[in-house]
């Protein structure tokens, strides 16, 4: 199966809250075979481990993390 065969289960939300720090976390798993999975209902405390048991993930092939913050003024960046 190629990535491109996937389908977008959660669409991006910004970070609450508005200011400070945030922390991006992306994982990738290897589905089995082709199943349905849903979207969580709540951001805040999300489980990893616990979401990749519920749909038979196993361990993820690759992470990424990084941490940003949101630039001074109520729009970010202006030019």
């Amino acid at each position: 199966m190629h990535a491109d065969a996937g389908q977008e289960v959660v669409c991006y939300e910004s970070p609450r809250p508005w200011v400070g720090i945030h922390r991006f976390v992306f994982v990738l798993f290897r589905q089995l075979g082709r199943q349905t999975v849903y979207a969580p209902g709540w951001r805040q405390n999300f489980s990893t481990r616990d979401f990749a048991e519920l749909y038979n993930l196993g361990l993820p092939v690759a992470a990424v993390y990084f941490n940003c913050q949101r630039e001074t003024g109520s729009g970010g960046r202006r030019i």
